[in-house]
């Protein structure tokens, strides 16, 4: 047995102790793979919980609606307006802790409404190396985040996935859509609107990881380096020109250092 599984078996044993847990569940790798463990060992026990957000492409809801519907998973879904909540939209360095406070305290609220008394998250060991403000939330709130807990990383996580033949286990990284903007830049719904359509192009141009940074009326790229040359060649170069143009921008510009989590963090404490 490889150090994946160790921590695999561990995690099990972690839920069972539970015995009946809520997982937020917004869809993508860590926490689809969370939600799955969860219901294979504690059943009709699990209660996912998801939330409709302006943040989150509509397609993100979907899938994650249909997963669980899929695999018989009892799932509720709560509307959030990030906007809504003090001083987000103001976008300040701690805006992340904002959002998390407000969403989770929610989603205890939906738990305990539902009977479960543990609320867990998807947080792995990998989260830890980024500016992550959202985590003290999460701690105040003394939600549980099991994998972080038995120490499984990203890549493990990625892995076991596809071991258990999760759709999610070559999903590209996803994050809310605030942090496409710099700090102290205001966020607002056309901007966010903007964000998604351009975002949404370039997925449909075939790229698998993808971040479009707002910067005022310039668009700033990232894609992975091993998607660079395809997205300089003429007939998609033309392609995102337009559509990020039609989408609200005035410039368009590319980042040659590609796609990295977190960019907007790197002016922290400059």
């Amino acid at each position: 047995m490889n150090e994946a599984h160790i921590k695999l078996q561990a995690l099990k044993t972690y839920l069972r102790e539970l015995g009946k847990v809520a997982i937020a569940f917004s869809g993508g790798v860590d926490s689809t793979f969370l939600l799955m463990v969860a219901h294979q060992e504690l059943g009709a026990e699990v209660l996912a919980i998801t939330a409709r957000s302006g943040m989150f492409p509509e397609k993100e809801m979907n899938e994650a609606k249909m997963f669980a519907a899929d695999n018989n998973i009892r799932h509720l879904v709560r509307e959030i307006d990030e906007l809504s909540i003090e001083g987000f939209a103001r976008n300040p360095v701690n805006r992340c802790y904002l959002c998390k406070k407000t969403l989770f305290a929610m989603f205890k609220e939906t738990a305990a409404a539902n009977g479960y008394v543990h609320l867990a998250e998807g947080s792995n060991v990998d989260d830890d190396n980024d500016y992550r403000p959202g985590m003290l939330a999460i701690k105040e709130l003394k939600v549980l985040s099991p994998l972080k807990a038995v120490g499984l990383t990203k890549t493990e996580i990625r892995a076991l996935s596809k071991e258990m033949g999760l759709p999610t286990w070559e999903k590209p990284s996803f994050a809310c859509l605030a942090s496409r903007f710099p700090y102290g830049e205001n966020i607002t719904r056309e901007k966010l609107k903007a964000i998604d359509e351009s975002e949404q192009l370039l997925f449909s141009l075939g790229f698998k990881q993808v971040r479009v940074r707002h910067h005022g009326n310039l668009a700033r790229i990232e894609v992975a380096p091993g998607e660079m040359d395809k997205l300089l060649t003429q007939d998609v170069r033309e392609a995102v020109c337009d559509g990020i143009k039609k989408a609200g921008f005035t410039y368009i510009t590319v980042d040659i250092q590609g796609y990295r989590t977190g960019s907007m963090n790197e002016t922290i404490g400059k």
